[in-house]
């Protein structure tokens, strides 16, 4: 048997490097709007800034007063809109290998002429490939961040809002309020009714949660069963509120378990944010509310009191 790092292996270079580096300045420097989209596309896989990207080169060649982008993306409205609108408009799907990657439309207040119909296909035809690797990056995103189960945010998620609601919480003054929710007993619902039954309760638990608390306010699941519920602009006593609602929510739930019906109960721990305080300091003093909740016979809310 060779070694392989005995191996010797081939140092071929270009035959003509200069021809090489040559070409590469062409590209880098061509006045072309084509070769400059495609290069100004390729340096970035935010889908924001690519479309902006192709806002400014197509007005460079056709102009237009508005700008419309629309995709759902990871079960998410994704819209991009620049400049205001005009009577006139044309709409394109952005289709790619038989997907759809959103649609645009362009509006202005002068018709637009064939010929200007299409060079905005050849525009986008350029694009259209940069887009879709953008929407699937959004797309992996999003999935690093969602519970697989329940479709909300994960832990992961929670890290990163928790972090972000510590610096504005600082740097506004901003109230922010944290409530932990466990479900009650869960275990026995595994080991009495099984995982079926117990992962749809999860799921029903995770949608009662959503439809209990305001749009500005967000769910995420960060344990088997446990979930927090992130307030902005939130203070203590109006968070103790929204968790004595979610209990009763969820309280209200009913499980069809083939002649008997299914209840669980949630213990929740509120914390508001203090000055100074790191988003794991927040997070353990809400956790140490939901201890208190558990220990006080379950199917509570308490919150740890603090003095600002």
């Amino acid at each position: 048997m060779k070694n392989i790092s005995s191996i010797q292996r081939p140092t071929s270079q270009p035959k003509d490097l200069a021809a090489l580096r040559q070409s590469y300045q062409n590209w880098s420097n061509t006045p072309d709007t084509f070769s400059r989209l495609t290069r100004r596309l390729s340096t970035t896989l935010s889908l924001e800034t690519q479309l902006g990207i192709l806002a400014e080169e197509l007005q460079e060649v056709i102009p237009f007063d508005a700008l419309n982008y629309r995709h759902q993306i990871a079960h998410r409205d994704f819209v991009y809109a620049t400049g205001m609108g005009g009577p006139h408009r044309c709409e394109y799907r952005l289709n790619l290998e038989g997907v759809c990657y959103g649609s645009l439309t362009l509006n202005r207040r002068q018709k637009f002429s064939d010929d200007e119909l299409q060079g905005i296909e050849m525009v986008i035809s350029a694009a259209i490939c940069p887009i879709r690797n953008a929407c699937q990056f959004i797309t992996i995103e999003q999935a690093a961040l969602t519970d697989a189960l329940t479709a909300i945010p994960n832990k992961r998620a929670l890290d990163e809002q928790l972090q972000r609601a510590s610096l504005l919480a600082e740097r506004h003054a901003h109230e922010y309020s944290l409530i932990l929710c466990d479900l009650d007993h869960f275990k026995a619902v595994n080991d009495q009714h099984g995982h079926v039954v117990g992962d749809h309760l999860l799921r029903l638990t995770a949608a009662t949660l959503e439809s209990a608390i305001r749009n500005s306010d967000s769910v995420y699941r960060f344990g088997g069963e446990e979930f927090a519920i992130l307030l902005p602009h939130t203070g203590v006593q109006e968070a103790r509120d929204v968790a004595d609602r979610v209990r009763n929510a969820v309280a209200s739930l009913r499980v069809d378990c083939g002649g008997t019906e299914l209840s669980v109960t949630v213990s929740c721990g509120v914390a508001s944010h203090m000055p100074a305080e790191n988003a794991n300091q927040w997070m353990a003093r809400a956790d140490e509310a939901l201890y208190r909740a558990k220990d006080h016979g379950r199917n509570c809310t308490q919150v740890f009191a603090t003095i600002r």
